[in-house]
Parts: C-alpha cells; sequence; structure tokens
C-alpha cells in the first residue's frame, strides 16, 4: 500500500496478534473487507517484538493456542512453554494455513483516529501518511504494547549500550564478558537474568519489589504425545472458556482453614510439585480474599524459595520474612532456574527499597548508598503502560473531539471492556476492564477469542440490520465501571502498593476480576438482549 493513499473498508483492525488474526479470520468468513494495520514487520503481535534472551511465554500449551481445529489439528509442539521463536514458527504456520497476510498491512503505526459524523466512519491515519476510512475500527493492540521506560536523571548520558526488552535488536546482542545492570524482575526480568548470567562477567539486578515466581517444570514435547491428547482438545478447548482463569483447573473447592495442617501441607505440595500456575490457581479458594489464608500460601512459597538460596541477606531480598504485599496480587512469573543464580559469585543483587537509584551516570548507576555500579550495558525490563497505555498512546477522538486519553484520564468508562461511550463503532480488545489481566495468566488467548466472537457477531447483527452506528451508553458505562471497583475492592489484589492490575495514573481495578465464564456470560447476555446499553442507529 503506498504511502498516502487513501481508501475505504468495512472494518480496520490495528494488530496482528493473537486477537487481531482471530477478529481478521472470522469476520472475513462472514464476507466483509477487512484490513489489519500491524506496526511490525509481520505476524505475531508481542510475540514479533520479543526477541529478548529467554523469552517464552508462560502458558503452556495446548491452551495457549488458537482454539480452531484446522489449526491444532496437524500443528506440533516441542516444548511445553513454547519460546519465541517457536511462536514466530506457529504464526507462520497459521498463515499457511488460514492465509492471513494477504489481509494484513505492515510497518504501518496507527497514531491518529477521528469518528466522523456525516459518514459514520473513522479516519484512521498512521505515520506514513496512509489514510483509511473504516465503517468499524477494532483495536486488538495487546495490554502491553507500549514501552515502559523510568525517568532516570541521566539516563541519556550513559555511554554504554542499553535497550529495553521490548525493544530488543533483532539480532542479538553479545553480552560475554561485559558487565550488565538490569533494572526490574518482573516476567522479562526473570527470563533475561536466567539466560544470561552464565554468560556476562558481572550481572547486577535492581530490584523494586520481588518477584513471587513460579516453578515453571518446563518440558520437551514429542509428536506421539500430542496426537493421543487431540481427542481431547475440542473439550479443554470448550472447558478454558468456563472457568474463572481460562486454564484447565480452577481454584480448589475448599476454604484454607477448613481443611486441617497436615491436608494444607499436602495440597501445598502437590501443587508446587506440578508446577506451572498450580500453586495459585488450583489452591485454596479464598487465598485471593482472606489475608490470614493468603499469609498461610505465602508462607510455604517463602520456605520454598529460601531452600535455594545460600545467603541470608539475599533470601530475605528475595522472599522477605514479612510480605510487601499478598501472594498474587503482583503477577507472578515462572521460573526454571531464577533463584540459582543469585547463589553465582558473577551476580549482585540490588535492593531499590534499601538503596534507590539517584541517576544514571555515563559509566553506570549511581545508587542513594553513593556506591556507582560500573557497567556496560544496562537492560531495561521495566514492563509496559500497561493496559491502556496501548490504546491511549493513540490520538482516538470521538464525537465532539474528545479524546480516549482526556476521557480515561479521571477513571477507567467502559461497557462491558470492550468499547466506550462517545467512540462509535469501535471496539477494542485486552483492553481494560476485562479479564485480560484478572488472572496471572495474561496471555492466555481465551479474552480475544471470547471478545472477538462478540465484535463478530455484534458487527454482523448490524450489517444484517442495516444499521451504521452502535455507542455505549454512558449509564451502561457506569454499571459497568462499578461492578468492576466492586469486584477489585474484594480482591486482595487492591493491597498492592503497586500493580498494573491497579493502574498507576488513576489506581483503581483495571480488570474485570469475577472470572472468565462470568465475563463471557455477562457480555453474551447483552448481546441476546438485543445489545442492551447500546444505542444502535
Amino acid at each position: 500500500m503506498p504511502n498516502g493513499q487513501h481508501i475505504e473498508t468495512d472494518i480496520l483492525i490495528v494488530g496482528a496478534g493473537f486477537g487481531g488474526v482471530y477478529t481478521l479470520y472470522h469476520l472475513r468468513k462472514l464476507g466483509y473487507s477487512v484490513r489489519i494495520f500491524e506496526a511490525a514487520s509481520d505476524l505475531g503481535g508481542v510475540w514479533r517484538n520479543n526477541c529478548y534472551p529467554g523469552a517464552r511465554v508462560d502458558s503452556e500449551v495446548p491452551i495457549y493456542e488458537f482454539s480452531l481445529e484446522e489449526l491444532w489439528r496437524e500443528w506440533t509442539w516441542t516444548e511445553k512453554f513454547p519460546g519465541y521463536k517457536e511462536l514466530r514458527l506457529y504464526f507462520d504456520y497459521v498463515d499457511r494455513k488460514l492465509d492471513i497476510r494477504k489481509d494484513i498491512v505492515f510497518n504501518k503505526y496507527v497514531v491518529k483516529a477521528v469518528f466522523e459524523t456525516d459518514t459514520a466512519r473513522w479516519k484512521v491515519m498512521a505515520e506514513d501518511g496512509t489514510v483509511v476510512h473504516p465503517r468499524f475500527l477494532v483495536l486488538c493492540i495487546g495490554f502491553a504494547a507500549k514501552a515502559y521506560v523510568p525517568d532516570l536523571k541521566g539516563i541519556e548520558s550513559f555511554q554504554g549500550i542499553s535497550h529495553h526488552t521490548a525493544k530488543w535488536p533483532e539480532e542479538g546482542l553479545d553480552l560475554k564478558g561485559k558487565r550488565v545492570g538490569i533494572i526490574g524482575t518482573g516476567a522479562s526480568g526473570v527470563q533475561v537474568i536466567q539466560e544470561i548470567a552464565e554468560d556476562v562477567e558481572q550481572l547486577t539486578v535492581f530490584q523494586r519489589t520481588p518477584n513471587y515466581a513460579l516453578a515453571m517444570r518446563q518440558s520437551k514435547l514429542d509428536k506421539s504425545g500430542q496426537d493421543k491428547m487431540k481427542v481431547l482438545y475440542p473439550a479443554i478447548h470448550k472447558h478454558r472458556r468456563e472457568t474463572s482463569f481460562g486454564y484447565r483447573y480452577q481454584p480448589f473447592p475448599k476454604n484454607l482453614f477448613d481443611t486441617t495442617p497436615s491436608e494444607r501441607l499436602l495440597h501445598f505440595e502437590e501443587q508446587w510439585a506440578l508446577g506451572g500456575f498450580h500453586y495459585l490457581i488450583h489452591n485454596y479458594a479464598d487465598i485471593g480474599v482472606n489475608q490470614a489464608a493468603n499469609d498461610e500460601v505465602y508462607d510455604f512459597w517463602k520456605n520454598k524459595v529460601r531452600e535455594r538460596l545460600h545467603d541470608p541477606d539475599v533470601q530475605e531480598k528475595l522472599a522477605p520474612s514479612i510480605p510487601p504485599h499478598p501472594f498474587g496480587a503482583k503477577r507472578p512469573s515462572l521460573e526454571q532456574n531464577y533463584y540459582e543464580i543469585y547463589n553465582r559469585p558473577n551476580v549482585k543483587l540490588i535492593d531499590l527499597g534499601q538503596s534507590s537509584i539517584v541517576e544514571v551516570t555515563p559509566n553506570g548507576i549511581l545508587t542513594a548508598d553513593d556506591i556507582e555500579h560500573k557497567l556496560d550495558v544496562i537492560i531495561f525490563a521495566t514492563g509496559f503502560d500497561s493496559v491502556t497505555g496501548g490504546i491511549t498512546q493513540i490520538d482516538i477522538r470521538g464525537l465532539g473531539g474528545k479524546s480516549i486519553k482526556d476521557k480515561w484520564a479521571e477513571g477507567i468508562a467502559t461497557n462491558l471492556g470492550l468499547a466506550t461511550a462517545g467512540f462509535p463503532n469501535m471496539f477494542f480488545m485486552y483492553g481494560p476492564q476485562s479479564p485480560t489481566g484478572e488472572n496471572p495468566i495474561v496471555a492466555c488467548i481465551k479474552s480475544p477469542e471470547i471478545q472477538g466472537d462478540w465484535i463478530v457477531n455484534c458487527i454482523e447483527h448490524m450489517m444484517y440490520n442495516e444499521l451504521t452506528c452502535i455507542n455505549a451508553q454512558e449509564e451502561a458505562e457506569k454499571e459497568w465501571r462499578r461492578q468492576v471497583l466492586l469486584l477489585g475492592s474484594i480482591s486482595l489484589v487492591s493491597k498492592a502498593k503497586t500493580s498494573w492490575y491497579l493502574g498507576s495514573k488513576v489506581v483503581e481495578p483495571y480488570m474485570f476480576m469475577g472470572g472468565v465464564q462470568n465475563y463471557e456470560k455477562a457480555i453474551l447476555q447483552v448481546a441476546n438482549k438485543g445489545y442492551v446499553g447500546f444505542d444502535l442507529s
């Protein structure tokens, strides 16, 4: 598509990850003209950008794949938790099967979208000057689309190499023999630390709060084993939409203190041995709302972690005696040998709660204890402006010219986590007030499929009935917001001081915390009642 071209299409999707591809496939089957604008150079969404050392998904297969039989029937994974290279191969396979790329325009970075009331269409502009006029705009940008780099004094003065994990060079980076500092110990930080520690001369980890990481229990997979399991895949993919977390297992149907200490210990050990998120999800039903029960779960985790660490000071930093927040209130990561890394002589852990970063210097990082940590490379594993940042980085203007960034500045307002009043014919997936991250498995693709089906059916309903405009009602938004805030107030998630579950600009629950199955019931009820809560014209 030449730069500056003006085109019209029924539907424009922004983003070619799981959500965008799924929605394109189903809308195209209905005969509509659909295009995807993708900022990256190829398919894959976050997996096109994430190529840092150790990057992999932390939801096991077959949960982490499309539920379409025409895709899973002939595909074979090599690992229980695939890395980014295999996920890219998977998207190539998806394209071969579904012919997706023909309707995607790559290297198109959307910068502005304006709703034009006279035509009831969106005017969408890309950075290169391309303009599109779709009837419907569907944002499949993802919850983690805008990388966050802290505003540190002197950051531009550093004379070494620095990269954010989300903007890692495709050709890689030779870190052998280098003095490397990494800021952040979230999912990407944990993965990078595990991967590079053996190669670098010195690794200095700057930690704000400890990651309550859980053992991944990675394993190789073979074709014969997967082929035998595929008879169950239809049931597995259906069941994941019927559970709270989109996984194959639910919270254990007992409250913690309704059991004996020996019963609890055996249950903890069993879930711990299974690995992945079993210990968090398939634990007792009240650990997310009962602080005393949560403390029991934390203490078991703490003791398991401390067994793997040699230095008492490091034990206290990584698994503190007093938990800094409830277990599960911030997203845990999955690890393979994360804690053993800190027993290495070339690895140093800096607790930023004890000694914060004062500034970045030409030669490294100066902390509040007046120590300059000499570095050749700084890695920012500092995450994203999550949930809303991907949407608000686009200058989106609805009725009356109001921007979505301004609308959400004082608090999030959506209807069903799918649309927002004043922005007609616009839908979003993996966004605020949906179950995108109300569980720890934010990467699981159940939400895009549930939301994608709803959006596809809504657009089909409008096209069939010759309707041109759908706009969320403000009263319906207020009621959905009330439900989201109420569910968030019950959960221990609200006790975390900082968490993207709660947002940062306005501290409030960003997620629908009522469970995936209840979310789907709620949005289907609206559709079945003729899209009550929306104005259709």
